[in-house]
């Protein structure tokens, strides 16, 4: 039996895994942000409410680990931000201890349990607040030793025109310090930006989503605008890395006729021609990172037997 974790900002949610699938959530807690010692303390409890040592523990975080220094990045959380964080808590928790991203957890729990069977290469799309991604092939996540392989939501990559008629589009600022990143204009807040540089309108990305279905001629060329800006590059993360499917999570991924107008555009754009759905929506909808990290963990017990 493995204990699997998802850390985020605000929430800390546990869940036992004994096989792929007896995968069972367990309660939340608040994330001790800044004392590392209530960090340790709130997965020890975790654990001991259980009543059976695990195996292992594997975590799903908000972060990325460097493949070089094992040193984590997580900016929401300082008390493990620069922490070399799964030696720090194998030594205060005495187990094995497994840390992925939790874009490439959601891309795990896809490719295994999720729209991604059956393919052997599965990208993991996030379309939320920002642009996130991850990547699965036979099996096995591309970034087991950590990494960056699926951060398609950065780099200068943007078109400076887009939409019909065509339209110029900014390059915004990202937090990563470039300019230009998908994740300026892919997500939720991309949608808002890119809605008040068209029409200098301020939006929440659910009424521009509204008005939208709606026909409201304003936010339907916001959409075409989005719609044309995220297409090109998820076409070409496609044909760089040969999915045959690509399972989109976050909140856009809820809204299926934007999904279905972004498959559209990307199948007319990749180099091999599907005629099938590609960019489809995700079926893990709850806890994927903890079904994730499960799997994860549940790989690493298998390989260390």
């Amino acid at each position: 039996m493995i204990i699997s974790f998802d850390i985020g900002g605000s929430a800390i949610k546990g869940g036992i895994a004994r096989s792929e699938t007896d995968i069972v959530p367990l309660g939340r807690r608040a994330t001790p942000k800044e004392d590392f010692a209530a960090f340790v303390e709130t997965l020890r409890d975790i654990i001991a409410e259980i009543g059976e040592q695990p195996s292992r523990v594997a975590l799903s975080i908000a972060g990325v680990v460097d493949p070089d220094t094992q040193r984590l990045t997580c900016a929401n959380i300082p008390c493990i931000h620069g922490r070399t964080l799964a030696a720090d808590l194998e030594a205060e928790l005495a187990l094995p201890v497994l840390i992925a991203n939790d874009a490439d957890c959601f891309a795990m729990a896809e490719a295994g349990l999720g729209a991604g069977r059956g393919h052997r290469i599965v990208f993991g799309a996030i379309l939320g607040t920002g642009v996130g991604g991850g990547l699965v092939a036979d099996g096995r996540l591309v970034n087991e030793a950590g990494g960056f392989a699926g951060e398609w939501g950065h780099g200068p990559i943007i078109a400076s025109v887009a939409g019909n008629p065509p339209v110029a589009i900014p390059a915004y600022a990202c937090g990563c310090g470039q300019k230009g990143c998908v994740d300026t204009v892919g997500g939720a807040r991309g949608l808002e930006r890119l809605h008040k540089t068209l029409h200098d309108l301020d939006l929440a990305s659910e009424e521009i989503i509204d008005q939208w279905r709606r026909g409201e001629e304003k936010a339907t060329r916001t959409v075409d605008v989005y719609i044309d800006l995220v297409a090109s590059p998820l076409a070409l993360t496609i044909n760089i890395t040969g999915a045959t499917i690509v399972p989109v999570g976050g909140g856009l991924s809820n809204v299926a006729p934007l999904l279905a107008e972004l498959d559209r555009a990307v199948r007319t754009r990749t180099l091999r021609k599907f005629d099938r759905p590609l960019v489809v929506p995700s079926e893990c909808r709850i806890e994927p990172g903890l079904i994730g990290a499960a799997l994860l963990g549940l790989k690493a017990n298998a390989a260390a037997s």
